[in-house]
């Protein structure tokens, strides 16, 4: 099928609405010749003419009304549609769809998300938790929160953390009945929840860190979840000692339901990580987000001089 020849029929409707080929090189930004060229070019492609060209005046042929009455509305549309696609993604309103773990929503989002909405009344955000990896592109994600080490090499990635925490907790109840541990290997002789990777099928190692040293123990499980809420739930209910973020069992922890035990040697995760695709690098509502968690991090997700990295360096390069 012969290509249309748009760009003529862009010249063609300019001159009819300016008046003058003169006039429509002007508002095209384009040389005078290069408009009588582009309107002679269209003639000769449609094989008619379509205006009358005396020295004082432009007159439309009846084949250039046809021309003029079938294609202004759509050139007017598909303007329109180029320019709300160009402001839809300039936009400081509209949806932004987030994908993201419990703990990542617990750690990072609730803790602005008040302030965030109240600054930011037009932008919806749409979030879904799931602990397992999803594909955002597919899905229609905008954008992500993992622990980083989960992430693919094809995203954009921005660190909203410091290197998170996990804590070993139990119920008091448990620990008065089963006695508490003070060395990993303690951890043998007791009921152990467990955190499974929905993605990787793979459940959680336990690590540790004792004189520098990095050290897995493989306890006996009574209980596996794939989702860290469910493990404190279990070890706030007395079933076990579970591992979580910290951050998921801090109001247990807060209020006396939960101790954590064996502090010293927890060893430290990756960070949470916003990510996105390369084409959402423009999006302003995701920009905004981004810098809204740069500005808003509650103290307890960086340490001092733990700076993210500049969203302007990051979106705009």
């Amino acid at each position: 099928m012969e290509r249309a020849p748009v760009y003529g029929i862009e010249v063609f409707l300019t001159i009819i609405r300016e008046g003058s080929l003169r006039a429509a090189a002007k508002a095209l930004g384009i040389g005078a010749p290069a408009v009588s060229l582009q309107l002679k070019s269209l003639e000769k492609r449609l094989g008619v003419d379509l205006l009358v060209r005396t020295t004082r005046s432009l007159e439309l042929t009846d084949a250039g009304r046809t021309l003029l009455s079938g294609t202004a509305p759509a050139f007017r549309n598909i303007v329109d549609a180029i320019e709300n696609t160009r402001t839809k993604g300039q936009s400081k309103e509209g949806t932004l769809r987030l994908s993201l773990s419990r703990g990542a929503y617990k750690t990072v989002v609730a803790p602005i998300l008040a302030d965030f909405q109240k600054a930011f009344p037009e932008i919806c955000l749409d979030i879904s938790l799931h602990e397992g990896l999803v594909d955002i592109v597919r899905e229609g994600f905008h954008a992500g929160i993992r622990v980083g080490d989960l992430l693919t090499t094809d995203m954009v990635a921005v660190r909203v953390t410091s290197s998170l925490a996990p804590a070993f907790t139990a119920a008091p109840t448990y620990l008065a009945e089963q006695g508490r541990p003070n060395h990993p290997r303690d951890l043998l002789n007791h009921k152990c929840i467990r955190y499974k990777f929905i993605s990787a099928n793979k459940v959680a190692d336990w690590q540790f860190v004792e004189d520098g040293q990095t050290k897995t123990i493989n306890p006996p499980t009574r209980l596996i979840f794939d989702n860290m809420l469910s493990v404190v739930q279990a070890a706030r209910d007395g079933h076990g000692i579970g591992w979580s973020l910290r951050s998921t069992a801090e109001d247990y922890l807060a209020n006396g339901e939960l101790e954590s035990v064996l502090d010293a040697y927890v060893k430290e995760i990756p960070p949470f990580y916003l990510y996105f695709p390369e084409q959402n690098r423009r999006l302003e509502c995701l920009r905004v987000f981004i810098d809204f968690l740069a500005a808003n991090r509650p103290n307890h997700l960086h340490r001092s001089g733990d700076a993210l990295l500049a969203v302007s360096d990051l979106l705009e390069s």
